[in-house]
C-alpha cells in the first residue's frame, strides 16, 4: 500500500491520508459528478453502528472555517474536527477485486471492529 504526498492547508496534521489507489478513484468520481462547484471528499465519524462509531464519506462543496482541509495530487479531503481527532492517523485505501472491492478505512485509534468493517470504537 502506496500513500501519496500531502499538502495539508492549515498547520495541522492532516488527519487521514489516502493511498495512491484512493486518490485516482476519488478523482474519476468527482470528474464523473460534473458539479459546477469544485468538489471535496469529507471523511466523517458519525455515531451508530454495531461497534458506537460509522465511517460517512460524501462529496462536499460546502468546507467550514474550521474544517481540516489537505489535499493529495488534485484531490481535496475534507475532515470535520470533531471527526479529526477520531481519524488521526488512519489511512483510506481503494481496492477493485472481485471479493472485497470499495473503499477502505485502517484507523490505528479503533479498538474494536465489527465484521463489516464500516463499524468501530
Amino acid at each position: 500500500m502506496t500513500t501519496t504526498s500531502v499538502k495539508v492547508t492549515e498547520k495541522v496534521t492532516a488527519p487521514i491520508t489516502l493511498t495512491d489507489a484512493a486518490v485516482v478513484k476519488v478523482a474519476e468520481l468527482i470528474a464523473a459528478a460534473a458539479a459546477e462547484e469544485p468538489l471535496a471528499l469529507r471523511v466523517a465519524v458519525k455515531s451508530g453502528g454495531c461497534s458506537g462509531f460509522n465511517y460517512d464519506m460524501y462529496f462536499d462543496s460546502e468546507i467550514a472555517a474550521d474544517d481540516v482541509t489537505s489535499e493529495f495530487s488534485d484531490v481535496r479531503v475534507v475532515v470535520d474536527p470533531a471527526s479529526a481527532e477520531l481519524l488521526t492517523g488512519a489511512t483510506l485505501d481503494y481496492t477493485d477485486a472481485l471479493q472485497g472491492a470499495g473503499f477502505h478505512i485502517t484507523n490505528p485509534n479503533a479498538t474494536r471492529t465489527c465484521g463489516c468493517g464500516n463499524s468501530f470504537s
